[in-house]
């Protein structure tokens, strides 16, 4: 027998609660707008950078660039994105949130701050201390 144990392991135990706490709130603007998480993460990325490839937002929210351009391409049929030529790069498209793409990030910010306020009561005094964590994590620039 050796000593690892798997409920104790960081990556592990990250991976699980990411997965939990995406999917607790996922049900939040799934009924309310029904948006996919692939669609509120490409809605939320463009709300906080402005325009950006595909490429760009695939980096930033960990997914798969086709899983990005399925969810752009059902974001502007609703009317919530713009695709415009690369200003740069004629291979690549500019993604922009439109006026009424804008209009729904203002509610799904009301909602995405309220779960989070809520996230950090369950997570007790050390919830600031777990957030400063996080940012630590997170620097390691991959």
């Amino acid at each position: 027998m050796n000593d690892f144990d798997l409920d104790t392991f960081i990556p592990y135990r990250l991976a699980v609660l990411a997965g939990k706490v995406s999917r607790e709130f996922s049900r939040h603007y799934n009924e309310r707008f029904g948006l996919s998480r692939a669609e509120w993460r490409v809605i939320a990325h463009l709300a906080a950078s402005g325009p950006a490839s595909v490429g760009e937002i695939h980096k930033r929210v960990d997914m798969d660039k086709s899983r990005v351009s399925r969810a752009a391409t059902r974001l502007e049929g609703e009317g919530l994105l713009s695709k415009e030529d690369h200003p740069v790069d004629g291979r690549l498209v500019k993604l922009s949130l439109t006026p009424a793409g804008l209009q729904m990030m203002e509610e799904l910010a009301q909602m995405a701050n309220a779960y989070q306020a809520e996230l950090l009561k369950r997570t007790g005094p050390g919830g600031l201390g777990l957030l400063a964590a996080l940012e630590r994590m997170g620097e390691d620039g991959d």
